[in-house]
């Protein structure tokens, strides 16, 4: 059973974000927070490929900040986007 806050009061972000975060470890909002948007989105990218797309980054970005994720100027999008490019990278060779 998860501990602190439950991401869905965070928002943007809704049961099936939260049950995704969930499966991946990230468990409540606070896990959020110690992870970052970048971060919990590469892990979610990773794991969920087709369902998770930058609208995921922009929501979980948004969450941390208390902003609607439509909210995003499109310099503030180009700047995640730059940020997230890449795959999630584990450990080192």
């Amino acid at each position: 059973m998860p501990a602190g806050t439950p991401t869905t009061s965070l928002r943007n972000l809704g049961p099936t974000t939260a049950a995704m975060l969930e499966a991946v470890g990230i468990d409540s909002a606070e896990a959020l927070r110690e992870a970052g948007a970048l971060l919990a989105y590469k892990i979610l990218r990773h794991r969920y490929p087709t369902a998770v797309g930058l609208l995921t980054l922009y929501a979980l970005e948004g969450a941390l900040t208390d902003r609607h994720w439509n909210s995003f100027t499109p310099e503030e999008r180009a700047r995640m986007k730059a940020d997230a490019d890449g795959d999630l990278e584990i450990g080192t060779a």
